[in-house]
């Protein structure tokens, strides 16, 4: 870009948020979100419902690549996403003065998650070059669809080559992590597959713009034996067996629901989000882009916490009741939980550093409240429920995890803070993705 273009306008919203030291981060972000709000001025948003809209379409082929082709490794799908939608709104965000905005856009934005997911995911090649195909065929030949298209290609060839080698391809990300020695508290591989460790690698990986991966590591959780760790665990017991008696059925469904992968899970109420924003497309690009940002880079920082600490499931510390030095407990090496527990530790979840990741940029860049919307869930077939806040679905996560009886509510709330913190974080520091 030349340094006579026009500033990028998510670009300048971001940098003039830029927080002061005086300022808390919740200040930060709401000026951040109402300045980015602010950018829609710059350019009339087209209605998502009047025309073919070039940023809902691909997203859709975004989501369709990596549910037929994508990586065994939801880091690494995450990283697709981003690098793809960084591209684009990096493409979009000075478009030339002299031709069609609308037509250079649509170039530029397609062109741009073309080129990335063609590199990325090359299976789905044929799939994809047919989709380009049919974004510019709808687009006028001549100088607009052709700057766009170079654009496009050309950012995406940059946001590729800056995340080479950044260690979430798959065999990074599951790098063998040997079993630690026995002892209370420690995660030691769980029934039924007793399989080794797996996401250890994703705490070396290289985020987007987190300093370091423990940037915001949490404190230890708590100890074997004390208060909080007997309360949570007491819970898992009764609220998490697969033969519960306590359990409801609305519970048990709610443990299904949110059991499946989280990029999965978070894909339609993201896609929500971007149908019914009415702000330009550039900034609607940027809406997708930091989302998956602050998510690679929540999934770096989950890993970090989780192999620092180490920390037993709930399964183990059942089973081996008493083993921690508490003699309030006792075991029972029989007890099974709801569902199938992951193979890593239990602090913090996953999905609840997903979740609180996902509700922070959502709530930053959209409001914490939409339209009602319906959502369903491939691990509760015929199920479908309906939100109409960000908020409802962490705090589902949160429950879920203990009712499915695989994590301990402190490793859940501990998980939620987390992701905020990582999602504040990326907002915070925007600017430099745009640059």
């Amino acid at each position: 870009m030349s340094s006579s273009s026009p500033p990028h306008p998510v670009r300048s919203a971001l940098r003039a948020a830029r927080p002061r030291n005086a300022r808390p981060p919740r200040i930060v972000l709401t000026s951040a979100a109402a300045l980015l709000a602010l950018s829609a001025t710059l350019t009339p948003a087209a209605n998502a419902e009047e025309s073919t809209d070039a940023a809902l379409e691909w997203y859709d082929a975004t989501a369709e690549t990596i549910a037929a082709a994508g990586a065994p490794t939801q880091s690494t799908n995450s990283r697709t996403w981003a690098i793809g939608w960084l591209s684009a709104a990096r493409a979009l965000g000075s478009p030339p003065a002299d031709v069609n905005r609308r037509h250079f856009q649509d170039a530029a934005l397609a062109s741009a998650v073309h080129a990335s997911l063609v590199a990325l995911v090359p299976a789905r090649a044929a799939e994809l070059d047919a989709a380009l195909s049919r974004t510019l065929g709808r687009i006028p030949d001549g100088p607009a669809e052709e700057r766009g298209v170079a654009a496009g290609r050309q950012q995406a060839r940059q946001v590729l080559a800056s995340r080479e080698g950044d260690g979430l391809d798959p065999a990074s990300v599951n790098e063998a992590f040997p079993v630690p020695e026995p002892k209370p508290g420690i995660w030691q591989p769980t029934p039924p597959a007793y399989a080794a460790a797996t996401q250890a690698g994703n705490r070396k990986a290289r985020p987007f713009l987190l300093e370091k991966a423990d940037r915001f590591r949490p404190g230890p959780p708590p100890a074997p034996g004390s208060r909080r760790y007997r309360s949570d665990l007491a819970e898992v017991r009764a609220y998490g067996a697969a033969d519960s008696t306590v359990r409801t059925a609305r519970q048990t469904e709610t443990a299904a629901f949110w059991f499946g992968s989280s990029l999965t899970l978070y894909t339609e109420p993201l896609r929500v989000a971007l149908a019914r924003s009415q702000r330009p497309v550039a900034a609607r690009a940027s809406l997708v882009a930091l989302f998956h940002v602050a998510l690679v880079d929540t999934q770096i920082a989950t890993s970090d916490t989780k192999y620092a600490y180490v920390s037993w499931r709930p399964v183990t510390a059942i089973r081996s009741a008493g083993s921690d030095g508490d003699p309030a407990t006792s075991p029972d090496p029989d007890w099974t939980p709801l569902h199938v527990t992951p193979a890593h530790p239990d602090y913090p979840s996953g999905h609840n550093t997903y979740s609180g990741a996902a509700e922070e940029v959502l709530t930053a860049l959209t409001g914490p409240r939409t339209a009602p919307f319906p959502l369903t869930s491939p691990t509760a077939p015929g199920v479908t429920r309906t939100y109409t806040d960000w908020r409802t679905l962490t705090l589902e996560n949160v429950d879920a995890r203990v009712w499915s009886g695989i994590h301990t509510r402190y490793a859940d709330e501990v998980g939620v803070t987390l992701g905020r913190d990582v999602a504040r974080h990326t907002l915070r520091n925007a600017g430099a993705l745009f640059r």
